[in-house]
């Protein structure tokens, strides 16, 4: 009797990122993710590739002939919002305001871009003020970023960070509160595999609280923290990526690969090594499944 086979994900699902290319002209980082085969991206709003600080009309277009002429299309657009300075539960009134413009104005570069999703994280509030307050703050200025993307045609990704990363979102439970609270229709879910692990949380947490609100998976090894790539931590990245096979995941998969700043000397290499490492996790095209 043939044995069953066991579910896969499909290479189609797998999507290219800037991540990790920061020092490249984005020429060649739009040509190097078109060799390794990529239809699509997660671009990573990172100057001086396209970060909102510069981000003007000529900026936009540049970026968005750039992807044409080498036949990729944006999944989502993510603008730094850990190193920046862009923090939407900030505490000083006026810098959380500017960073909520800044947002609302990414939302209308990933609809030129032809984007689907707006990535989002919740920001931070002061450590010395209530987190309360800081929780109000995010979700009130969520709402609205989320209400802005959806005038503009594209929906919103939302992120749980590490606790050194924030103080107000750090798990999928809390994530699931954030949702609730800002109550919007077009909102999804992230899975970052380091941020899930040093949560403590599981894949089938994510798939229990969000089914098909996850959307995209950030896809990094770690010990558990350390956003590696691929064999350089202690992740059991395969058993994640089969127990999402195993839930019919439909959402895409990129890495997001940073370690000490030592991957952006040769990035190339560090993606092909994340290239190998997942490879006998997919369907390819072609294969029977």
């Amino acid at each position: 009797m043939r044995k069953p086979e066991v579910p896969k994900l499909s290479a189609r699902q797998l999507i290219g990122a800037n991540f990790s290319f920061q020092h490249y002209p984005f020429e060649k980082v739009a040509e190097i993710i078109r060799g390794f085969g990529f239809a699509e991206i997660e671009l990573w709003g990172i100057a001086p590739h396209l970060d909102l600080f510069h981000a003007d009309q000529a900026r936009i277009a540049w970026v968005r002939g750039i992807l044409a002429d080498n036949g990729l299309s944006t999944w989502c657009f993510t603008p730094e919002q850990v190193i920046y300075p862009i923090n939407i539960a900030s505490g000083d009134r006026q810098f959380r305001q500017d960073s909520i413009d800044r947002l609302r104005h990414a939302a209308e570069i990933c609809a030129e871009l032809g984007g689907r999703y707006l990535f989002l994280t919740t920001g931070r509030g002061f450590e010395s003020a209530p987190r309360e307050r800081a929780w109000e703050d995010a979700a009130e200025a969520v709402r609205e970023i989320a209400g802005h993307a959806a005038a503009c045609g594209i929906r919103c990704l939302l992120e749980p960070l590490q606790r050194v990363e924030t103080n107000i979102v750090t798990n999928a439970a809390e994530l699931s509160c954030m949702l609730s609270d800002v109550g919007s229709p077009v909102i999804d879910v992230v899975l970052d595999t380091v941020g899930m692990a040093t949560a403590g949380d599981t894949v089938e947490d994510y798939l229990r609280l969000f089914g098909e609100r996850l959307a995209h998976v950030q896809l990094v090894d770690g010990n558990p923290a350390g956003h590696l790539a691929w064999g350089d931590g202690n992740l059991t990245l395969g058993s994640y990526l089969q127990q999402l096979a195993d839930a019919g995941y439909r959402g895409k998969l990129t890495f997001e690969p940073f370690g000490n700043g030592s991957y952006a000397l040769d990035p190339v290499t560090t993606w092909s090594r994340c290239l190998e490492g997942i490879a006998p996790y997919l369907q390819q095209a072609g294969e029977v499944a």
